[in-house]
């Protein structure tokens, strides 16, 4: 499987590539700034998992049926109050 990352994860390539996966970006098949029908046709073409956190998008990409994970920002406040309250439990906090 082969993913495509939207513009606010592109810095996340290196991370993503030593876990294991096959990383592209928006960056580095040239559509950074492009619309989002350009983005999801070339994903759907390319076999490509896009990447996102902007809702409206990856509705769009559902509609369309090209793969898409959404990294909603409820995803992300969860881990980081898990990691606050692993970190910070009663008689923890400094």
């Amino acid at each position: 499987m082969k993913i495509l990352l939207d513009e606010m994860f592109t810095g996340m390539k290196d991370y993503l590539e030593a876990l294991g996966w096959d990383i592209e970006t928006v960056n580095t098949v040239d559509l950074q700034g492009a619309e989002d029908n350009k983005i999801l046709e070339f994903a759907h073409k390319n076999s490509l998992v896009i990447v996102t956190q902007d809702e409206k998008f990856a509705d769009i990409a559902e509609l369309k049926q090209v793969e898409c994970i959404l990294i909603s920002r409820k995803m992300v406040s969860k881990m980081i109050d898990d990691e606050l309250r692993k970190k910070y439990q009663k008689g923890n906090v400094p």
